[in-house]
């Protein structure tokens, strides 16, 4: 059966599919990153994982994969096919992309994780049928996706999306990227979670415990959290007027608060525009599968193909189906 493998490689772990012509999941894996090995042995993991789902291909599918795709986090040179820098990795200037088709022997998409992402979302999710979109996942810091027309803006440097590096409190706490007062250290998970954690006296609170706290009427988290929206909402309208996004999707750990992220943001953006038109602000919908399904839409353009299953539900919950493929962790 012709497929494509899937690859999406997170700081702590990669995700891994083999995808059908018509979108399907035919097979799925979960291994280790294994980066307090170092460097050079997250490469060889990947390798070898892209080998074994090779190998899977050909002994129960009856042929090797037709292409490849592979989301890894850092800074990406998609042109040239090299991982540039990751700071969670610790790899640099690693052509990922020529040590993987040298391995699998077929063609090979190299993508960076959030814009790959932003891909699926676009294509397949939350933004499906739209065809400008801004993807913005609120996870340890921020990131966002620029949709064109069912691609991502990757920018001449490879840099296009960086939300989360929008100066939205001038002269505000210093960012580890040189600047002060970034929006990613006011209305990420990870600036919520030590904020409440601070408030709330309790080192182990996190962003999903202040998100509870607001729900059940804690003034302190309600001050928290609203700090927290209307930092990211001045960053996003900043966006959204560069931009002009038909539907901004919100997505990453911040985005599982539902309502209570998604209401005051929706208010806080409409407030503060004035000529802007207000894009759809929606939840992101393939949730931490987007990756390896963007992946998987990389591989099929090298085939030529415009996409991946769009008309297709995608199967993102291994068990929402007892006919679901296999999904194995190591």
């Amino acid at each position: 059966m012709r497929h494509v493998i899937a690859l999406d490689v997170g700081g702590t772990g990669m995700k891994a599919a083999l995808v059908g012509e018509d979108g399907a999941l035919l097979y799925r894996a979960r291994r280790a990153t294994g980066r307090e090995r170092g460097p050079d042995a997250v490469v060889e993991g990947i390798l070898d994982f892209a080998a074994e789902l090779r190998a899977h291909g050909v002994d129960h599918l009856g042929e090797p994969a037709a292409a490849a795709g592979i989301a890894v986090p850092g800074i990406v040179d998609e042109t040239h096919g090299t991982a540039v820098y990751a700071a969670n990795l610790g790899w640099k200037d690693v052509p990922l992309r020529a040590l993987l088709a040298e391995r699998l022997g077929v063609p090979v998409a190299l993508g960076h994780d959030v814009r790959t992402g932003g891909l699926a979302e676009g294509r397949i999710g939350a933004g499906k049928g739209a065809d400008r979109f801004l993807f913005v996942p609120l996870g340890t810091g921020i990131a966002g996706a620029i949709g064109i027309d069912g691609r991502v803006e990757s920018g001449a440097h490879g840099f296009a999306g960086e939300i989360g590096h929008i100066v939205v409190r001038p002269g505000g706490a210093p960012c580890p990227c040189g600047q002060y007062g970034c929006l990613e250290r006011y209305a990420s998970a990870s600036a919520v979670s030590e904020a409440w954690a601070a408030a709330s006296d309790d080192p182990e609170a996190d962003a999903a415990d202040c998100a509870r706290a607001v729900a059940a009427g804690d003034p302190e988290a309600a001050r928290i959290w609203q700090g927290a929206v209307d930092a990211l909402a001045d960053g996003l309208v900043t966006a959204l007027t560069l931009l002009d996004p038909r539907t901004l999707i919100i997505g990453g750990g911040l985005a599982e608060a539902g309502e209570v992220l998604f209401r005051p943001l929706r208010d806080a953006v409409r407030h503060r525009v004035t000529f802007q038109k207000v894009p759809s602000i929606v939840p992101a919908a393939l949730g931490d599968t987007a990756g390896c399904l963007g992946a998987g839409l990389l591989a099929r353009d090298l085939l030529g193909s415009t996409g991946l299953g769009l008309d297709s539900d995608p199967g993102l919950d291994p068990d929402s189906d007892p006919t679901d493929p296999p999904e194995v962790t190591a």
